[in-house]
């Protein structure tokens, strides 16, 4: 066997590591929930208005969004006030306003479009979510199509 000897400036960059410096993405990520301007509209008046029954910057920081397993269809939605943004919360902020995600929430919500409607009836925040498989009668309540975690196509 014959073998080429190496001279000394190969073998020393053979064994050095060089690491590229870190890219930050080019493209923005996107919010794991998009609010409609109406939908920020209405939430900032409950803030401000939940602000001044509470003595000022005392109030709610935010609105909090999540689910809960209960209605006909399996899950429905949570809004509560917020003073505080949890660890693994997310946070969007857009129009203005804050709104936090519950990290447990995530993954059944991710990608909706949250607006506030009003008609003649009835005003409410209506959740216009990918992810539901299917709701019950009155609107309540939602499933979300089962994850495909490990399922090879084909």
């Amino acid at each position: 066997m014959l073998r080429a000897p190496l001279s000394r400036g190969m073998a020393s960059a053979a064994g050095k590591v060089v690491v590229a410096p870190r890219r930050r993405s080019r493209l923005a990520l996107r919010a794991p929930i998009q609010l409609t301007e109406t939908a920020a509209e209405r939430i900032k008046e409950l803030l401000d208005r939940r602000r001044e029954s509470g003595g000022g910057d005392d109030g709610p920081a935010a609105l909090r969004v999540g689910v809960k397993t209960r209605g006909c269809s399996g899950m429905s939605y949570t809004m509560n006030y917020a003073t505080e943004k949890k660890k693994l919360d997310e946070e969007v902020v857009e129009h203005g306003v804050t709104v936090w995600i519950d990290s447990a929430a995530l993954m059944h919500i991710v990608g909706t479009t949250m607006d506030y409607v009003e008609d003649d009836l009835s005003a409410e925040f209506i959740f216009h979510n990918p992810n539901a498989e299917g709701s019950c009668g009155c609107g309540e309540s939602f499933t979300t199509k089962p994850l495909d975690i490990g399922r090879a196509d084909g």
